[in-house]
């Protein structure tokens, strides 16, 4: 039988200051109310980038504690394996776990392969547009009609009445009509119930306009 006086040792010291944190003023501190913590009455008249800032705190200290009790969980379990004779034993394949390892990570349940192999190969959605919008921009592509990046901007910046934060204007007036399909469609529009007769269809005369004159 092995000897686990080593890493006995070693998960009683961290199980001693794992609950020393867990127990400590700070982690109590946290079950209270906001108010409480930060010693206003009302959050009524706070700017709501303070009260996120509380928030955000708050939300750090509960995930720290939530990873510190799943480490004493870890610790304990490991502490009654040791009791029971089954501590260094992989418990998916049976197999011994290498001293070496155990004495690097003393709460290892498997051996070095059998955790690579279980590590999840999903990836967080946000990495999708991590390398900017730029590839969500189908200008380029005569195949497609998508309302793409930059078309989103452009609606946006047509509403804005100061002047324009970007050179660029909030409308290009080049040679591309960008987000739609047909180039009547830069000036003419239609209700909400579409096309119901000439004399409804409303003509605007604006940089599509002027580039579509322009083209004839």
């Amino acid at each position: 039988m092995r000897n686990w006086s080593k890493q006995k040792r070693q998960l009683e010291e961290m199980k001693k200051s794992l609950e020393a944190r867990i127990n400590s003023d700070d982690h109590h501190e946290s079950k209270h109310a906001l108010s409480a913590s930060t010693g206003e009455l009302s959050q009524y008249d706070n700017h709501p980038a303070d009260t996120a800032t509380d928030l955000y705190e708050r939300e750090k200290d509960t995930a720290i504690y939530a990873h510190l009790e799943k480490e004493l969980a870890d610790v304990n379990q490991a502490l009654d394996k040791i009791e029971n004779g089954t501590y260094g034993v992989c418990a998916r394949t049976g197999r011994d776990i290498p001293i070496e390892r155990l004495e690097a990570n003393p709460t290892a349940t498997t051996t070095v392969e059998e955790a690579r192999a279980h590590i999840a190969d999903d990836r967080p959605v946000e990495e999708e547009v991590l390398d900017s919008f730029g590839r969500y921009n189908y200008d380029d592509d005569d195949t497609e009609t998508e309302f793409d990046a930059e078309d989103a901007y452009q609606s946006v910046a047509r509403f804005n009445e100061n002047s324009m934060i970007y050179e660029d204007a909030s409308m290009d007036d080049g040679d591309e009509l960008i987000g739609y399909v047909e180039e009547l469609e830069g000036f003419l529009s239609t209700g909400i119930e579409g096309y119901t007769g000439d004399e409804n269809v409303q003509f605007q005369r604006n940089v599509h306009y002027d580039h579509y004159m322009d083209e004839l």
